[in-house]
């Protein structure tokens, strides 16, 4: 007598199969909407079963990688979800990457496929690399006429690759197997591809939902954030796992305006935006006039001022705001703060989450006492399983058993974290540790200054000294005499800025963060070429 069983994906716990089962019990409802277009659950996972049958027509197999060159939109998801479903690999690509530093990446990775954006066929086509690719899957512009007919050798059209296969069975993938490789920013040296597991993912969502207070599927989420960053994905995971509606923004230039005017036509309940974004949404002049569902308030990647946080509490006093800290090596949420400490502890990145296991450590892996700076390590099942083709960076990544952040950190007795810098920021100025974040803090508070950044120039006498990168606030008037005054007092002596230099803009990578490598090579050349 036989008997008949479940199919085996019915089991599993990643976003492939939450897909499928919200296809059988909510198939109508609202998955995703862009551009006042909407994808429902049961056309998401049709779609990206019919993708995944078509990449398996072309060879594509589990442990593959499949690129993803794209703008935010929901072919990104039917994109990642049909790679994922044939246990391959998705390379979210960085368009804002120049030819050369992504072909570093095709290099690195070699995928099998690819699927980009009909604009960005022309950044494509500048890689050297691409050559080896296989399978180019072109999305075509919404906004042309026509979908493409033809193209270069190997390019194909993403709706006729698509349309040309039905719906495959989802097989059963393990949730230990790797779902992404996010390449690192590379803000020094080369970018790391990070791998992140199914698990590292499903993890992230529970932690969102613990964090947020996501009870049901009636919540909407807001992503502004590019998908080829992991604040991208790891803000909108626990919406795939719980079945509510993604609104997904069109990137481009941050308007605040047309963000509240979306909030506002989508109703849209939690939504992450990088401090600078909140600031520049604080600012507008109609902010308390809005009819807005706003119901969580998330910020992260960056530092937020005392400033930014008091007006977001001014501007959305009944919202919960919600501090998010981490990097990608963590899927990629590691601290959270919350409500009301977001004022009581200003400048706290929040306390570790469980399951998280987390500890504050010296060079020698000794545990340091409460309130005394060290690195904070982890271990847990949201850590990387590491980086893509480097074993000796992995290995010295997990020295001693406990991932390394890098972030030097100090913890308040009631568990509260604060960064006080990157170990690789960290200035040693005559045998003195100086941490730039703490100068940063109290740099910032000058009232001509909008944003700085201090790196550390090298120095015969004293090793390393402290230079202040500034970009004034309007009206603003800064000198270094003027700075070092306002800083009496703040600031022991040997941690006082020795220069001061004055920029429009600085330079930040694709995820809003300040490349230091950058200002600290143009400061040799301001060096070298006075």
């Amino acid at each position: 007598m036989s008997v008949d069983t479940a199919p085996a994906w019915s089991f599993r716990h990643h976003w492939m199969a939450h897909a499928a089962t919200h296809a059988m019990t909510r198939p109508d409802k609202p998955a995703l909407r862009h551009l006042g277009k909407t994808t429902t659950w049961a056309q998401l996972s049709r779609r990206s079963l019919q993708l995944a049958a078509a990449l398996a027509d072309r060879g594509v197999a589990a442990g593959d990688r499949v690129a993803l060159l794209t703008l935010n939109h929901p072919w990104f998801v039917e994109s990642l979800f049909a790679a994922n479903s044939l246990g391959a690999m998705a390379v979210p690509l960085s368009f804002r990457l120049a030819p050369r530093e992504l072909d570093y990446i095709l290099t690195d990775c070699t995928p099998t496929a690819i699927v980009v954006d009909a604009r960005l066929l022309p950044l494509l086509r500048a890689v050297p690399n691409t050559a080896s690719i296989g399978t180019v899957i072109v999305i075509d512009d919404p906004d042309e006429d026509a979908a493409r007919t033809a193209g270069a050798e190997g390019e194909t059209s993403y709706e006729q690759f698509l349309s040309a296969h039905e719906p495959m069975e989802l097989p059963d993938i393990s949730e230990e197997s790797t779902a992404l490789i996010m390449y690192t920013s590379g803000t020094t040296g080369r970018p790391k591809g990070v791998m992140l597991s199914h698990r590292n993912m499903q993890i992230q969502a529970i932690t969102c939902i613990r964090a947020m207070d996501i009870f049901d599927d009636s919540d909407v989420g807001f992503l502004t954030a590019p998908f080829f960053h992991i604040a991208g994905l790891g803000s909108i995971v626990a919406n795939f796992l719980v079945g509510s509606t993604v609104v997904i923004h069109p990137l481009g230039a941050f308007d605040p305006g047309a963000v509240l005017d979306a909030y506002e036509r989508e109703g849209a309940t939690i939504v992450f935006n990088v401090p600078q974004q909140w600031e520049l949404i604080c600012a507008q002049p109609d902010i308390r006039k809005r009819d807005l569902k706003l119901r969580v308030i998330s910020w992260g990647a960056a530092p937020a001022s005392d400033a930014t946080l008091r007006a977001m509490d001014e501007c959305f006093p009944r919202a919960l705001n919600v501090a998010v800290f981490g990097q990608t090596e963590t899927s990629p949420i590691t601290c959270v703060l919350r409500g009301t400490d977001a004022l009581r502890k200003l400048g706290s990145v929040g306390r570790p989450i469980p399951p998280l296991q987390y500890r504050v450590v010296d060079a020698a892996m000794n545990d340091v006492p409460v309130g005394e700076v060290g690195e904070i390590v982890y271990r847990g099942p949201t850590v990387t399983q590491g980086y893509w083709n480097k074993p000796e960076e992995t290995a010295a990544a997990f020295h001693g058993g406990w991932f390394h952040s890098g972030d030097l950190v100090k913890q308040d007795p009631e568990g509260f974290v604060w960064v006080v810098d990157r170990a690789k920021d960290m200035i040693i100025s005559g045998g003195e540790n100086i941490y730039c974040a703490e100068l940063e803090n109290v740099i910032a508070e000058h009232p001509s200054v909008r944003e700085v950044a201090v790196i550390g120039r090298s120095d015969e006498r004293w090793g390393q000294v402290p230079v202040a990168v500034v970009t004034p606030a309007p009206g603003g008037e800064l000198s270094l005499p003027r700075l070092t005054a306002f800083l009496a007092g703040k600031l022991a002596s040997f941690k006082m800025p020795k220069d001061l230099r004055l920029v429009p803009e600085l330079p930040r990578n694709a995820g809003g963060k300040v490349v230091k490598g950058q200002l600290r090579k143009d400061d040799v050349r301001a060096q070298e070429n006075p």
